[in-house]
């Protein structure tokens, strides 16, 4: 991450942290009015067959009243203003009202009793439908389940101190218009529990992009992980932490001088006398390049800065005169588009896909320009290769890979590099204090998990910090061994043809070993992942596979299979080495057919090799000549091993793994 953004991150969660005091101290004049946490509001889902809470509060010594469904239970608040009531165990069902009473009295309408998921992680748990639409439009078009709600949870962090209350947020029921703000993973999930069971499903969806595992859990939950646990420990210290915020500040100025020697450096294409987007312009000078690609790989190196694009199109007649549609694929990192001389869209970070409505009008029958200001901060900027990249207007596409010219418009300066002191989304419990904590009261039915990728440049770390984060979640929730289901990370980077060391493997594994937790489920997604994008867009396979554990573990349903083989046993037998598996449902299989991929074996020296593996009955068959006393076997242990290929009858793929054959 960019040193500028960090220090950006830093004024985003002093700004958050003022603004959450300023209404904390509001909320202290309110003349004792009964107040309730964000998450109890209108249209929410309550969890079933159990006990509910309901909390909040109010002056000390208040006495509060809550009625839902004709059943009636009162407090007082105690001398903090803190009160919790716990109302009967109810059936699924509703909408019911709910009444709180105090001195005042609040009304929340809309209330459905059903089951409720906590679902965590990073970008991947929270991107949207919306960033799926084109893959799903029937899903979307068909997404009328009212008895399926979301609560996403806005992102705020804060390691000095456990808060009470979010933010904001508020629920909402799946419509066409409203899925395209739920997280896809989890809506897919909850609709395949939702047409099973027929019974109301909430999703609380409280997850940050880019975050650390550690900063997920709390700090009693760190304590036998010494190195979080001493940092977190040092956040309660003042004499610690008011240097750091200090300095943060100082460097916020150093950070902004930078940025503002790099904007009077200015940009060419929009400094000289005609702009580059002008369809006046003429290009004389500029280069080619080959799209999609990266200019690091035709021409330029090195180059952080921006970095304009040209492509002169012929279209139709059939194509004008309508609405069109530009695809841009991806682009790294921020880009400005023009069509003819008219700004079309801009993106300001390289994730999301640049896809842009153009009016009617725009574009005309047979030359036409389209223009792209790329600017990029480090690494290889450019188009992201396998992305779609065409112009469409009614049933009429161009395609517009191929020849583009391009010319540097900036160059920006290295800045210092200067390491911000703290991001505290990054830290040890930053977003367990904020986006966790305030919940925990609230009944559940499980938790969802998906995250790691941020955690895989220390990867042997995982297999502590995931049953860390599960024991501690479990602890704070207090309904014993809630059902905890977690994604395994997909494929993803370039295809590696030799075995090699992969510090992806190691965080799976990692994950594969937190299968030891009591009543945990791992959705393996080694064949759901893409090469070249840390967000693949196979979200429905994710979510359904993880509904299908949960049918198991949270629904008792003991007649499918859940889960894809996973390693069991390796044992030694004269030249064969006989794996064997659980999870292997009707029996294992080679998807696709062809042989079976991915297998590798290594003596002592764990020097691995690629060995023969075939399927007899319920297990694998390895056999090789290249290493006489075999010691260790593998199989899939890559970033992205493109075609592992073992399968169970039911279709689900076996995990990654790595282990020590016996004798």
């Amino acid at each position: 991450m960019q040193n500028n953004q960090k220090f950006e991150m830093i004024k985003h969660d002093i700004h958050k942290l003022l603004i959450i005091t300023i209404l904390l101290l509001a909320s202290a004049h309110l003349c004792g009015n009964v107040k309730l946490p964000s998450l109890i509001s209108d249209g929410m889902v309550l969890q079933r067959d159990i006990r509910i809470n309901i909390w909040g509060w109010a002056k000390p010594g208040e006495k509060v009243r809550v009625k839902l469904n004709n059943k009636y239970i009162s407090t007082v608040t105690d001398k903090e203003g803190n009160w919790k009531v716990s109302l009967p165990a109810m059936k699924a069902g509703g909408p019911y009202t709910m009444e709180v009473r105090g001195n005042n009295s609040i009304v929340i309408n809309n209330i459905l009793i059903g089951d409720v998921w906590f679902c965590s992680g990073q970008s991947n748990m929270v991107l949207p439908m919306e960033r799926v639409k084109e893959k799903y439009p029937d899903d979307i078009a068909t997404a009328n389940f009212p008895e399926i709600r979301n609560f996403f949870i806005p992102s705020v962090s804060d390691v000095t101190s456990v808060h009470k209350d979010l933010t904001s947020g508020k629920w909402v029921s799946a419509s066409p218009e409203n899925v395209l703000g739920f997280g896809a993973v989890t809506f897919f999930f909850a609709r395949s529990i939702y047409m099973e069971y027929k019974i109301p499903v909430g999703i609380i969806n409280s997850s940050v992009g880019g975050t650390p595992i550690q900063a997920w859990i709390s700090e009693a939950g760190l304590k036998e992980i010494s190195q979080y646990a001493e940092r977190a420990e040092k956040f309660r210290d003042t004499a610690f932490m008011n240097p750091i915020l200090r300095k943060a500040a100082g460097l916020r100025a150093v950070s902004g001088r930078n940025n503002q020697a790099n904007r009077d450096e200015a940009d060419k294409g929009l400094s000289e006398p005609i702009k580059w987007y002008d369809v006046s312009y003429s290009p004389a000078g500029w280069h080619r390049f080959w799209l999609p690609g990266y200019w690091d790989d035709q021409g330029i190196k090195d180059l952080d800065g921006i970095v304009w694009f040209r492509k002169v199109i012929n279209v139709p007649a059939s194509m004008t005169g309508k609405p069109a549609r530009l695809y841009m694929g991806r682009i790294v990192d921020a880009d400005n588009t023009y069509v003819n001389g008219v700004l079309t869209g801009s993106v300001t970070y390289q994730y999301p896909p640049r896809r842009y409505n153009l009016p009617s009008g725009l574009m005309k029958t047979g030359k036409n320009i389209i223009v792209v200001r790329v600017t990029n901060y480090s690494g290889k900027g450019g188009f992201v290769p396998d992305k779609p990249y065409f112009l469409v207007a009614g049933t009429d596409s161009i395609d517009l890979r191929g020849e583009w010219l391009y010319k540097v418009g900036q160059v920006f300066r290295p800045s210092p590099e200067v390491e911000p002191p703290l991001v505290m989304q990054d830290e040890p419990t930053g977003l367990y204090n904020t986006m966790v904590a305030p919940l925990v009261n609230y009944r559940i039915k499980g938790f969802l998990w998906y995250q790691g990728e941020t955690n895989t440049g220390k990867p042997q770390e995982y297999q502590y910090l995931l049953p860390a984060l599960i024991s501690d979640w479990r602890t704070n929730w207090q309904q014993g061994t809630l059902p905890f289901l977690f994604v395994q990370l997909p494929n993803f980077m370039e295809v590696r043809y030799l075995p090699s060391e992969s510090e992806w493997a190691e965080l799976r594994y990692g994950q594969l070993k937190s299968l030891s937790v009591p009543n945990t489920a791992m959705t393996v997604t080694i064949d759901a992942g893409e090469w070249n994008d840390v967000h693949p867009l196979e979200k429905r396979v994710v979510g359904e596979r993880l509904a299908l554990a949960a049918r198991v573990l949270a629904y008792g349903d003991e007649k499918i299979e859940y889960s894809g083989p996973i390693f069991r046993s390796a044992i030694k037998t004269g030249d064969r080495i006989i794996v064997e598996f659980d999870h292997t449902g009707s029996g294992l299989m080679i998807k696709g057919g062809g042989e079976l991929n991915y297998f590798a074996v290594a003596g002592s020296d764990k020097k691995f090799v690629w060995a023969s593996a075939t399927i007899e009955g319920n297990h694998v068959v390895i056999k090789t000549d290249e290493v006489p006393d075999p010691v260790y076997v593998r199989y899939a242990w890559a970033d992205n091993p493109e075609g592992a290929n073992l399968y169970n009858m039911e279709g689900l793929p076996a995990s990654p793994f790595e282990v020590t054959i016996s004798k």
